[in-house]
């Protein structure tokens, strides 16, 4: 099977004693759930686009959920540990998150304009991944595919090149 790369992963998430604390965590391998913690999870699933670390701190605040920015950090690298996130960077190389839907493993489409994302089909770099690795003799493959262009609604607020 191949893995996709997250960045910041530092390996794989411990594999926690049936129905202890990682499962009461919502996170599918991490600490016990927290207020602050839960209110980071149901805030980033809510978004739905791509979100900055400390844009989510400002939708928190924003709602009155005093989460700090550390706890953001630290939850959103739970999540890409536990694989609960899709994990991109923006043109300045800053992460950007979003809630993955469970179970699914996902590649986008990003504007480089106005940042909006549309998922992908990607079963053909996945299947060439598997390929390659079989071929080669590698095994536990990671891989990160970004795409990025201008969408059509940006495309079409450009002036005509003559």
């Amino acid at each position: 099977m191949v893995k996709e790369r997250r960045p910041g992963a530092g390996g794989p998430a411990p594999h926690p004693p049936e129905g202890g604390a990682h499962e009461r965590s919502g996170l599918g391998g991490g600490p016990r759930r927290t207020q602050p913690r839960a209110a980071v999870v149901e805030t980033l699933g809510r978004h739905g686009e791509f979100v900055s670390a400390q844009e989510l701190h400002a939708l928190l605040a924003a709602a009155g959920r005093g989460v700090g920015l550390t706890t953001v950090y630290r939850v959103l690298r739970e999540l890409t540990g536990a694989g609960l996130v899709d994990v991109v960077r923006d043109t300045s190389g800053e992460r950007l998150y979003l809630r993955r839907p469970a179970g699914e493993h996902r590649h986008h489409l990003i504007c480089r304009r106005c940042g909006g994302s549309r998922p992908i089909d990607a079963r053909v770099v996945e299947a060439w991944a598997e390929r390659l690795g079989a071929r080669t003799g590698f095994a536990e493959l990671e891989h990160t595919l970004e795409l990025s262009g201008a969408c059509g609604p940006c495309r079409g607020a450009e002036p005509a090149k003559s």
